[in-house]
């Protein structure tokens, strides 16, 4: 079976070929390309896009925008990025840094797309481009509709605000490290006023198929003291409305084991 490749400059004519049957997006091909190695029948046409607004990163005033053809090296490297260092540091090695983007882990279905975690904690704006025009999705929804609303969608960029110094922290647990397959991912934002937590959005991953909220322990978190008696309710909750993978990495039992463990970590690290 032949696999043809087809670049385009324009992206409506992207979309418009992305749309034929046994047709996939082409980005940095850390996980598609392992598909049709693995013998994947149903991949018979790659479609790229070549835009360099793909490529950009705009770190504005209270608000940043990054192309969805970014890869996590490149996040490393940009001074503006500082805060999701450890996010896409600990996204595979060097070689799967330098071609693993923005876009894909959207899609990436659990063990993978950490990425998409600390995006969905940073409550980002996924923009999309196609055939009608550019539209803007919350990254919540986008990430409930990937497989079916936005199955081939093109995505170009993810945007958000700028989290306040100290507030966005990460942390993964793998059984090799660096940069081992997930165990449990979890991403916060979290605010504190006189003592109190004041705001709390947590995001999970490998607790489902994709990226999802901790609503329960988001909720018992506000007005609690950052202690482990404040946020004791909070790890009690988390893993309410999961429903942690099984794979080869670790059972879904262990998943659920040891997110309040990582999670009482995370909520404390700066307490």
């Amino acid at each position: 079976m032949s696999v043809t490749l087809e670049t385009f400059t324009d992206i409506a004519a992207a979309a418009a070929a992305l749309a034929a049957p046994g047709a996939a997006y082409l980005g940095g091909g850390s996980l598609l390309v392992r598909r049709a190695n693995e013998g994947d029948v149903a991949l018979t046409h790659y479609v790229r896009l070549a835009d360099p607004a793909l490529r950009a990163i705009e770190v504005c005033p209270g608000r940043i925008r990054i192309g969805a053809g970014v890869t996590m090296g490149e996040i490393l490297r940009h001074p503006g990025l500082d805060f999701l260092g450890t996010a896409a540091r600990l996204i595979g090695g060097p070689a799967i840094r330098n071609a693993a983007t923005v876009g894909g882990n959207l899609y990436a279905r659990a063990p993978y797309g950490d990425f998409a975690v600390a995006l969905l904690a940073l409550d980002a704006v996924v923009h999309l481009g196609g055939r009608s025009g550019e539209r803007d999705v919350p990254v919540e929804d986008f990430l409930a509709k990937r497989g079916t609303a936005f199955a081939k969608a093109i995505v170009t960029a993810v945007s958000f605000a700028v989290p306040a110094n100290g507030t966005f922290r990460f942390i993964k647990a793998s059984r090799v490290r660096p940069k081992g397959l997930s165990v449990v991912t979890i991403a916060a934002v979290l605010d504190t006023r006189d003592g109190l937590i004041s705001f709390a959005r947590i995001a999970l991953g490998c607790l489902a198929d994709r990226p999802m909220r901790a609503l329960a322990a988001e909720t018992a978190l506000i007005g609690r003291a950052q202690t482990p008696e404040g946020i004791a309710p909070a790890l009690a909750l988390a893993l309410e409305g999961t429903t942690p993978i099984t794979d080869a990495v670790a059972s879904g039992w262990y998943r659920g084991a040891v997110l309040p463990v990582h999670l009482g970590r995370l909520l404390l690290a700066d307490a």
